[in-house]
């Protein structure tokens, strides 16, 4: 018969230490993966840069911007979304810009009023003192593209200097504001 050995008390202590750092690596390596799929395929965090979306958004503002929603159903009209800038998708920054036309919509504007289809479009939340007073068009927006316009109409780089944007190149809806968060929204 062999001796009872007893385990040194030091060596329990290392191995409930060494499990507990086991367990630990494990939990952050599956937060990492689960917040990489989010980020990837599901939501972005993004920074407003500019003032190209004033009053709407500001210079500076932080946003959530819901990248599934366009996997079920296409861009609409008043969507505010992000997207890659459709000359240099590769190297610019990203854009935030107002969804004004859809595919098939024909749009004009005269002296800085926007027209679809011929009918006024309602963009009460262009304020006064950024509404343009420019001509454009008319043009037609082609199968599987967007117009898009900031909502500072007198600061802005967008379809009217940029051109029409491809789907692919909308990455998501703007779906939240949330800092500062005393100006926090959500965005229907």
């Amino acid at each position: 018969m062999s001796p009872l050995r007893i385990p040194h008390p030091q060596s329990s202590t290392w191995r409930q230490i060494g499990d507990e750092l086991l367990v630990w690596a494990r939990t952050l390596a599956s937060a990492a993966v689960y917040a990489t799929f989010l980020v990837t395929f599901v939501f972005q965090v993004a920074r407003v840069e500019g003032f190209s979306m004033q009053p709407t958004l500001q210079n500076q503002d932080r946003l959530v911007v819901n990248k599934l929603t366009y996997r079920f159903s296409p861009p609409r009209r008043n969507d505010i979304v992000m997207l890659y800038y459709p000359l240099d998708p590769d190297n610019k920054p990203l854009l935030v810009k107002r969804v004004i036309g859809e595919p098939g919509d024909e749009i004009s504007i005269v002296d800085g009023h926007v027209y679809v289809n011929g009918l006024a479009l309602k963009d009460d939340y262009v304020s006064p003192r950024m509404r343009s007073h420019d001509d454009f068009g008319p043009i037609h927006v082609k199968p599987g593209y967007y117009f898009v316009m900031g909502d500072h109409r007198n600061n802005s780089s967008d379809s009217r200097t940029f051109g029409e944007v491809p789907a692919k190149y909308i990455i998501g809806r703007v779906q939240l504001r949330w800092w500062p968060f005393v100006s926090s929204r959500l965005f229907e």
